[in-house]
């Protein structure tokens, strides 16, 4: 299962969750640039038990390398794919979760969370000479953390079924404890770090997100953070938007629904990429909407509804709810 994005709209754009996966994506770019020395940058900056486990191993490290390597191994990846994996997932789930905590805030989460997935990796491995590296345990911290304050919400799900790929709507609970329960699974029936895997580093992560949610809700906010909060506040609506259409009683093939925009959007208008559910498939299309609406208004698009016996179709009617 691929997320696509979820359905609730953060209040604020997330500044530290984009500065996050551009740090990520950079360090990536330095690690593509090493050649041959790529191996001794994982071994330097990577998370490795063995450092900490045999002193033969540890002597050869300076104490600020020792606990330097506990953070920055967060930010390393082993290839293209895992990065990519990685800041996807944080780009879906990430923005609620800083939208909750504040920027700053988030940022102590975010850190906490990879640190503890690494030191419980770590403590499981102690030995191990198999380089740790990777977001997945910051990211874990993140979900985790969105399983708590959102499990009602719902996430746009990519399902390929064979040949066909289907778009599916799934609660957020399931999405992340079927994601849990794999880790967790896989972590019990792999040796150490089978496939270069930290698999605990991911349950572990998840866990403590948990955690530090609720340790983290209890510091203050600063000024600065109501400041930034304030600058970053979101002035439009997704550009993504999932219509849930309902039938009319006197006319079954057309269908109504609603589709939230902002004043400055009603104004000058606005192009949408939507989502609209016909029964139990879906359809993606993309609707302009035209300048000078207002809240309440109905917006007709022909041929949009559902097709009758005849193949005729009806058409698909959305309400305009302007939001402040």
């Amino acid at each position: 299962m691929i997320p696509i994005r979820d359905t609730l709209r953060s209040e604020t754009y997330p500044l530290v969750n984009y500065l996050l996966i551009v740090i990520n994506s950079i360090v990536f770019l330095i690690e593509l640039s090493l050649g041959q020395g790529l191996e001794d940058f994982i071994y330097l900056y990577g998370l490795v038990p063995a450092r900490y486990s045999l002193a033969e191993i540890s002597s050869r490290f300076a104490a600020e390398q020792q606990i330097a390597s506990l953070v920055t191994f967060m930010f390393l990846h082993g290839g293209f794919l895992h990065l990519l994996g990685n800041m996807w997932f944080l780009y879906i789930f990430g923005d609620n979760i800083e939208d909750h905590l504040g920027h700053l805030r988030y940022l102590v989460f975010y850190l906490l969370s990879g640190l503890a997935s690494g030191l419980f990796h770590l403590v499981l491995n102690w030995g191990s000479n198999v380089p740790t590296i990777g977001a997945s345990g910051a990211v874990a911290g993140v979900m985790g953390a969105y399983f708590l304050l959102h499990p009602k919400a719902r996430v746009l799900t990519l399902v390929p079924i064979f040949f066909f790929i289907q778009f599916v709507e799934v609660p957020a609970f399931v999405f992340l404890g079927i994601w849990f329960i794999f880790q967790f699974l896989s972590a019990g029936g792999s040796s150490a770090q089978a496939a270069g895997v930290a698999w605990w580093a991911h349950v572990g992560g998840f866990l403590f997100g948990m955690v530090f949610l609720k340790a983290t809700d209890l510091m203050p906010r600063i000024g600065a953070e109501k400041r930034m909060r304030a600058i970053t506040r979101k002035r439009g609506t997704p550009r993504l938007q999932l219509i849930h259409p309902t039938q009319s009683y006197g006319n079954d093939e057309d269908q109504y629904g609603s589709i939230p925009l902002t004043q400055h959007e009603a104004r000058h208008g606005t192009r949408k990429l939507v989502s609209i559910q016909l029964g139990p498939s879906r359809r993606n299309l993309f609707l302009t909407i035209p300048p000078g609406v207002s809240d309440g208004s109905t917006l007709r698009f022909r041929g949009l509804g559902r097709a009758t016996a005849e193949g005729e179709k009806g058409d698909l009617y959305l309400k305009v709810r302007i939001q402040e």
